[in-house]
């Protein structure tokens, strides 16, 4: 399970939103309290994908190393990674499968039109063969 507050969840939206028709990305970085992964701050990325980023999205390796080491000396670790899907699902793709990591989790906004819509969050089987659906729980600040 993965714990998000709401504020989160609007930012996520919003950033899909503004890069809208290109897939958006970025970082989810939190800490784990008894196997339940509690984002504590979000780190938007430049999609690097040159090449299709109306339907790909790429986090450089460079982009992650720095995150991982402003993290060093923390309790806060890269619980997983966020994007978007203009105009389509809120669904893994095939290459979203090709390019995750077990353990991580995934979340996925699908933007129709310019506008957040659905939102899901997956987490990738062990050996790699599928995504599973993730639980989300949002939650509100006080």
């Amino acid at each position: 399970m993965i714990e998000l507050a709401t504020d989160d969840l609007e930012k996520i939206k919003l950033i899909g939103e503004a890069t809208y028709p290109y897939e958006c990305c970025g970082i989810m970085v939190g800490a784990l309290e008894d196997g339940i992964k509690i984002v504590t701050k979000l780190i938007p990325a430049e999609n690097k994908r040159t090449d299709s980023p109306q339907n790909r999205y790429l986090i450089t390796s460079g982009f992650l190393k720095e995150v991982e080491q402003e993290l060093r000396g923390t309790n806060l670790v890269v619980v997983g990674f966020f994007h978007s899907h203009p105009d389509v699902p809120a669904r893994p793709s095939c290459y979203d499968l090709e390019h995750a990591w077990p353990w991580y989790s995934y979340l996925i906004v699908s933007i129709h039109e310019g506008k957040a819509q659905e939102i899901y969050n997956w987490i990738l089987d062990d050996d790699r063969s599928r995504f599973q659906s993730e639980e989300l729980k949002i939650f509100k600040e006080a």
